[in-house]
């Protein structure tokens, strides 16, 4: 047990740090800042990182790991359970997506803030209609505003987007091929020198 009253000059070994932040995700009802872990534990971010990548290293084998999207962080089943999980519960867990939404959410997902517009000139069509969907299923959300003309919304990818794909983070992504990979001209290589249509196929 942690003496609180020992003060913030105690220093919480790293292994006793990483469970007590496992407990405080549990507990959450929502994915949870790292300045709010931080706050909660009377730790500095530094330690906090340390503490998440200790507890992914733990998870490897478990039934739950640590999921992250930029500086907020949540405790979810692995990939792995996920049919047991819905076999389990009776539900139907397997979001299905169409061509079309699979190749607007790699792009967001790759370039990620990016505008509608900057997605419609990728994909050469209106994605009015796809960024619906997507943002309904909540697959992406809107982000802030630019201050430019029209001031037009980000867009980029949520939780649900790294629990669809079984992914811990973005970084866990399949990596793009560069330019020396491919012999497609740049009008059709629109997104880091990939081809739509692969890099769609690296959410598959």
């Amino acid at each position: 047990m942690v003496d609180l009253a020992a003060g913030a000059s105690s220093r919480i070994p790293l292994g006793q740090l990483a469970g007590l932040v496992e407990s405080l995700l549990f507990v959450a009802p929502d994915p949870v800042q790292l300045t709010a872990l931080a706050d909660a534990l009377e730790e500095p971010l530094e330690r906090i990182e340390e503490a998440l990548a200790h507890l992914a290293d733990l998870q490897h084998d478990r039934g739950v790991q640590v999921q992250r999207a930029r500086d907020r962080v949540q405790l979810v089943s692995s990939p792995e359970a996920a049919p047991y999980i819905e076999r389990f519960l009776g539900l139907d867990l397997v979001v299905k997506l169409s061509p079309a939404a699979l190749e607007t959410l790699a792009i967001i997902a790759y370039r990620q803030p990016v505008t509608r517009a900057q997605i419609d000139e990728w994909r050469g069509v209106n994605s009015d209609g796809v960024l619906r969907t997507l943002l309904h299923r909540g697959l992406v959300e809107q982000g802030e505003r630019l201050e430019q003309a029209g001031r037009p919304f980000h867009y980029h990818t949520t939780f649900d987007f790294l629990q669809h794909f079984g992914l811990q983070s973005l970084d866990d992504l399949p990596p793009l091929m560069d330019d020396s990979e491919t012999n497609q001209t740049e009008e059709e290589t629109p997104v880091n020198g990939e081809p739509l249509e692969e890099i769609s196929e690296n959410l598959t």
